[in-house]
């Protein structure tokens, strides 16, 4: 089946989707957005969120099917060009990058936060996060990335 929608403001098309296929691999192997990471294909991680019509969803969980015809943004359309989104310069500054793998799913996590809530207690930081592990971090940083962007 052939699967078109928006990616990053772009119209595109994935030929060949079987069935069941994930929104994930589609982003990932069909399409060259490496960006989502295919961490535990059970929607316990937050690694591969994306926003589905401006909706964070975890995109393994996603049959490529149901994003027909769909407005999908990746970490990669966060950015402007080869300008950082404030978020992720956030996470690049305050260290709360590491082996990089939950990365994408916490900056959209974070983005998907201030855009609702622009000056978010620790609370309510640690609750929009809740969905998205880190093996490596500690949290701490990631934590203090999310404060730094919404001080900017």
């Amino acid at each position: 089946m052939r699967v078109t929608l928006r990616i990053n403001g772009e119209r595109r098309q994935a030929d060949d989707v079987w069935e069941g296929e994930s929104l994930l691999y589609v982003l990932r192997e069909r399409l060259g957005l490496p960006g989502s990471k295919n961490a535990c294909e059970q929607g316990e991680c937050g690694s591969c969120t994306v926003y589905l019509d401006e909706v964070p969803v975890c995109s393994c969980l996603v049959a490529a099917g149901q994003a027909e015809g769909r407005d999908v943004r990746t970490v990669e359309g966060l950015a402007e060009g080869d300008r950082l989104h404030p978020v992720q310069e956030s996470f690049v500054e305050s260290g709360a990058v590491q082996c990089g793998f939950c990365t994408p799913g916490l900056v959209v996590a974070a983005h998907d936060l201030l855009g609702r809530i622009p000056d978010p207690s620790d609370e309510e930081i640690r609750e929009a996060l809740a969905g998205n592990l880190c093996r490596c971090t500690g949290y701490e940083k990631i934590l203090d990335a999310v404060r730094t962007a919404a001080r900017r």
